[in-house]
């Protein structure tokens, strides 16, 4: 299973914001400190803001900010959030009409059984998990020292 891009950034954009101690940051900023495009970064930003991850001010001065403490930010609910869908083959995606076992398949189930394993393995994991012990090396390595 891989994840998208955008879960990727968006991951990154949760690390950087909490790693920045409560500072309103830009999204130039994040853009540049992981070399990531400012356009895409836009999306991901409104994504994690409509999700009620990020606080985000709009305009001249704006940035963003944690909505929510590290220790309550799940990874799991920051995955479904953030994914677009969890189809790990074909017949899983929503309107699928290229397999002819589509309906009548057993593989189906493990497959949903393991996509909620993994959800809730990644649930077990708050963002607080992720910096603690490495928010000094974060903070060094995208430049917020």
């Amino acid at each position: 299973m891989r994840l998208t891009k955008h879960t990727d950034y968006a991951l990154r954009v949760l690390i950087y914001v909490a790693a920045a101690d409560g500072r309103q940051v830009s999204t130039d900023e994040i853009s540049e400190a992981y070399g990531i495009s400012g356009h895409h970064l836009v999306k991901v930003v409104g994504t994690l803001g409509r999700a009620g991850f990020l606080a985000v001010k709009r305009g001249r001065g704006g940035g963003v900010t944690l909505a929510r403490d590290p220790e309550e930010l799940r990874l799991g609910e920051v995955l479904e959030a953030t994914e677009p869908d969890f189809a790990m083959v074909e017949c899983m995606q929503e309107g699928n009409t290229e397999c002819p076992l589509t309906g009548a398949c057993s593989l189906v189930s493990p497959l949903y059984e393991a996509q909620r394993a993994f959800i809730a393995s990644l649930d077990q994991y708050t963002l607080a998990d992720v910096l603690n012990r490495r928010t000094r090396t974060y903070r060094r390595r995208l430049g917020l020292e």
